[in-house]
């Protein structure tokens, strides 16, 4: 499913420019981050792309999507889950995409979304409203993942979860993306996250895209970005102190054991 977005533009009612003139072409299967300060026009962009608000100029076209199966093949996760919370407890709130899809095997689906997410049964007469902030992201990522929508978008997934629930939540996401070719689309502050996760990077700036590219092209313009007050990845930082310190490059890893290796393989 590919994503299009054409000039767009967005204002709120006070006139700020909460979106000025994005253009991006997010194609089929991949992990984009999403990246910014505070007010830099994240949210507002992919609840632009989710029909939440529409833009007030430019058009987003997004791939095999109709009106009647938009909300069917794209699931939002908000940064604040029980903003989406209609039910009270977990089992009506997961199973409420499925009524309103009129989607059958309900039973299953909901009890395999839990599994998904290392949740059982004891979670489904519970009200989610009286959960803890970061069983209430894990109910709210099931209820999108059980009606099994072709593009993901997560606001702060791993925000309230311990490393355990956010290692669960980084392989569900990257299987999901490399079995089931979903394309998942990630705001976040927590850079070491995404860099072990996503392929390419949007810098958000002012509601602007400031950079996009590759996450490994994008995150090695430590200069360009430090300029906007954005941090890169640890891994990042040690690779490039390496090559400055001792010429040695390293290369690029994901996974902090695999670049201890290579350190190892270098000394």
């Amino acid at each position: 499913m590919e994503i299009i977005l054409d000039k767009i533009k967005y204002i709120y009612g006070n006139k700020i420019n909460a979106i000025n003139d994005v253009s991006l072409n997010m194609s089929e299967n991949i992990i984009y981050g999403i990246i910014g300060k505070t007010g830099s026009g994240k949210t507002t962009l992919v609840e632009l792309i989710d029909k939440l608000i529409v833009p007030v100029s430019g058009k987003i076209v997004i791939d095999n999507c109709t009106k009647n199966n938009f909300r069917k093949n794209i699931g939002l996760v908000f940064q604040f889950p029980e903003e989406q919370f209609f039910e009270t407890t977990v089992e009506k709130e997961i199973c409420f995409a499925l009524n309103n899809f009129n989607i059958s095997n309900k039973n299953k689906r909901i009890k395999d979304s839990l599994a998904m997410l290392g949740m059982d049964e004891s979670y489904l007469k519970k009200n989610p409203f009286n959960l803890s902030n970061g069983e209430k992201r894990m109910i709210a990522i099931a209820s999108i993942l059980v009606y099994n929508p072709k593009t993901i978008i997560l606001d702060e997934p791993t925000i309230g979860l311990d490393n355990k629930n956010k290692r669960i939540i980084l392989n569900l996401l990257r299987r999901l993306n490399i079995r089931y070719n979903k394309k998942i689309i990630i705001i976040s502050h927590d850079i070491d996250m995404l860099y072990q996760l996503v392929d390419n990077i949007i810098v958000m700036k002012d509601g602007s895209v400031f950079i996009e590219g590759e996450k490994d092209i994008v995150f090695n313009n430590i200069q360009l970005l430090e300029s906007i007050d954005i941090s890169v990845p640890n891994i990042v930082k040690f690779e490039n102190i390496v090559l400055n310190n001792k010429k040695i490059k390293l290369g690029s890893y994901d996974d902090v054991k695999d670049l201890i290796k290579a350190v190892y393989r270098n000394v």
